[in-house]
């Protein structure tokens, strides 16, 4: 990070995200969700998924492809089972508002399948999880990406997946509940923007060039000439897109991306979730005695050469957020830079927001 960027405080970033967004034309209450979900991201260290995603969000309105203050339209409603399309509604917003009907359907009946779809981006697949974890409920999420690929296949030369997230959140231990949430990406996309933003190399394995050749510029997962981004794991992970893509996109009723990209700045997401509530399942105390007695098991493996200590799922995304409620969030220059564009873009005055942001 250089000298030039700065550290801002999560409140008053929120307070600066609100009046931006507010910009675009959106309810009080769904600037405060949009918000509170993008720094939330940055908090929890996920910054590809934090404000950074502002400009696009902008571009994406001016176009037409997000539109402000819309309620998920049911499609289909079976008691234990929603579909729901998302009308290019904020994914902040709109998941809030899915989520919490699936969590309502689940105590109902015990579980909820959920499709969402035709949303612009939800964000951090985590946050939602979150939300299910708040309930008591067990939540698993299949996400597919609904814009330019930027993830090869393991075996291909050239971009065939979004970097389709998948998450699973269980409710226990209370105090340190396990979430998984990944990218199949070996990184995710908005991470090689912050690395391109601030002049750094990607570790190698992650990126193939325009020729299907590796390397560890981030531009080819930024700007065209595109390369594309490799899957996790190898074929493991690349699998694991395939099958988030056909869950989340076309289970979902979104359908799945086999097209050529015309330049659109949206970013819409398909979600299959699914919801258990261990409670009604009968299992929520041996559950919670098996989850705190298996992770403490797993904690006691002593750390590997260079590790301080073992974490779950979860554990990163705690620490930090910990120390970067004290600490401050950090923004690239670049990042911030294109922020204040956006907020031109929208008419209002980009000190304000600046001056905002770095409010005490």
């Amino acid at each position: 990070m250089s000298l030039a960027d700065p550290v801002f405080q999560s409140p008053a970033l929120t307070r600066a995200i609100e009046t931006l967004v507010a910009a675009g034309g959106s309810s009080p209450h769904e600037c405060t969700l949009v918000a509170r979900n993008l720094v939330g991201a940055n908090l929890a260290g996920h910054d590809s998924h934090g404000i950074g995603m502002i400009p696009r969000y902008v571009d994406s309105l001016l176009e037409g492809g997000l539109r402000v203050d819309r309620d998920p339209l049911v499609r289909l409603d079976c008691g234990a089972m929603l579909v729901l399309d998302g009308d290019s509604g904020y994914g902040q917003s709109v998941g809030q508002k899915a989520m919490q009907m699936a969590i309502e359907r689940a105590r109902m009946n015990g579980s909820c399948i959920l499709g969402l779809h035709n949303t612009h981006h939800i964000g951090r697949i985590g946050h939602w999880a979150e939300q299910a974890i708040a309930a008591g409920m067990v939540s698993i999420h299949f996400v597919n990406v609904m814009t330019r690929p930027i993830v090869a296949p393991w075996g291909g030369r050239d971009a065939r997946f979004g970097t389709n997230p998948f998450c699973v959140g269980i409710p226990f231990p209370a105090d340190a509940p396990v979430i998984l949430d990944m990218a199949t990406s070996g990184v995710a996309q908005g991470k090689a923007r912050v690395a391109y933003n601030k002049g750094n190399a990607m570790d190698p394995g992650l990126i193939i060039d325009t020729d299907g050749n590796p390397t560890t510029d981030p531009r080819y997962a930024v700007v065209p000439p595109y390369g594309a981004l490799m899957p996790v794991g190898e074929h493991k992970g690349s699998g694991i897109a395939l099958v988030c893509e056909l869950l989340g996109g076309a289970l979902s009723g979104g359908g799945t991306w086999h097209r050529p990209h015309t330049g659109e700045k949206k970013v819409h997401n398909g979600m299959l979730a699914i919801l258990i509530d261990p409670e009604a399942m009968g299992t929520a105390d041996l559950l919670r005695e098996e989850a705190m007695s298996f992770i403490e098991w797993v904690r006691q493996s002593p750390p590997a050469a260079g590790v301080d200590h073992l974490r779950i799922a979860g554990d990163p995304e705690r620490e930090t957020r910990k120390r970067r409620l004290i600490e401050g969030i950090p923004v690239d220059a670049t990042t911030w830079g294109d922020i204040l564009n956006a907020a031109a873009k929208l008419k209002l005055d980009p000190a304000l927001i600046d001056r905002t942001a770095r409010s005490i």
